[in-house]
């Protein structure tokens, strides 16, 4: 094949996942790569109906797929009821039944990567599927083990130790094998993926000013410098720095000093990231058989239907998702 097919999850089609995947595949050189969107055929005409003229190929399977096009794929539930801004069961079952057959499709191998649109947790919750968000649902539905949510703009790469849990359980989450697991998929992936073959990698502490030789904390001293040591001894080919205090650290612009950021949960890494990344963000799931990106923000239902959504983190994770399919062609 000499170019990647890219599976696409409509997301929740009562958010912006419709109008930014159109925006962004309607400027995007289809010489390069090959767009498949599973979704209602409604829910892409609506969008259409506002968007303008974009061409677009109805697909029967994933045989009838053609270049040079958009190509939209059905999932199962063809007939649904479009309420932009308006979270709902059947929004959140498409949202899943989208995410699913394009997990299936890159398994297969009929697509080389595929790139999701935001969902909302609320929706597919009440459709019945208890996750706390697509990493862990990706990880289940490849039979992976352990995954790393990893943010990426340009240069700046932001891994997380902790994702989806709430901030009270972070603390005993921060054990010397998740420290370890995440620092081996991270390492991984810095070097296969991104292809940096000397990978420099910040770890965060998790207590303000990094525990402050244990004033302020233990769990730098107990657990995450003895793993920094203990990693970078048996890593030769690579530098691990740390544990930093998250505060500074980008003020300082210590993160243009390596080439990745290993933060202890979700807000402490995504806060600044998304800051820095000004809307062009993209979260890369590391460690899954296949290739799976996203943009960094929500369903945005407040703006849902209005026309006004910026495509740019959908555009930047969509770039993304075909650069690291043609690496991985390449190696393979």
């Amino acid at each position: 094949m000499s170019k990647p097919r890219i599976a696409i999850s409509i997301g929740d089609f009562n958010g912006i996942g419709p109008e930014i995947i159109l925006k962004t595949l309607s400027a995007a050189d289809l010489g390069k790569s090959t767009p498949v969107i599973m979704s209602p055929k409604k829910v892409i005409d609506h969008a259409l109906a506002s968007l303008g003229d974009i061409p677009v190929h109805f697909a029967k399977d994933i045989s009838d797929v053609s270049d040079e096009i958009i190509n939209v794929l059905p999932v199962e539930n063809n007939e649904v009821e479009l309420s932009p801004g308006v979270q709902s069961i059947e929004s959140g079952k498409v949202a899943m039944q989208s995410i699913e057959k394009c997990i299936d499709l890159c398994v297969s191998g009929e697509t080389q990567a595929m790139v999701t649109a935001p969902i909302s947790k609320e929706s597919v919750n009440l459709a019945g599927y208890k996750i706390p968000g697509h990493t862990e649902f990706l990880a289940s539905q490849t039979q992976t083990d352990e995954v790393l949510m990893m943010l990426v703009s340009g240069n700046l790469r932001v891994a997380l130790v902790t994702t989806h849990i709430p901030v009270s359980d972070v603390s005993k989450a921060i054990t010397s094998e998740a420290m370890q697991t995440k620092l081996e998929i991270l390492i991984n992936t810095l070097k296969h993926d991104f292809g940096i073959e000397h990978p420099k990698i910040a770890v965060f502490g998790l207590n303000p000013h990094a525990g402050d030789g244990g004033v302020i904390g233990k769990e730098e001293i107990d657990t995450i410098d003895p793993v920094i040591k203990s990693m970078q001894e048996s890593h030769k080919d690579i530098t691990l720095n740390g544990p930093f205090p998250a505060d500074g650290f980008f003020g300082q612009k210590m993160h243009q000093k390596h080439d990745a950021i290993l933060a202890m949960y979700h807000d402490q890494g995504l806060a600044p990231f998304k800051l820095l990344s000004f809307g062009k963000g993209v979260n890369f799931t590391a460690g899954l058989p296949i290739i799976r990106t996203s943009p960094d923000h929500g369903t945005a239902f407040d703006i849902a239907g209005k026309g006004i959504a910026n495509p740019s983190s959908f555009k930047e994770a969509y770039e993304l998702a075909v650069e690291l399919a043609n690496k991985r062609t390449l190696e393979n």
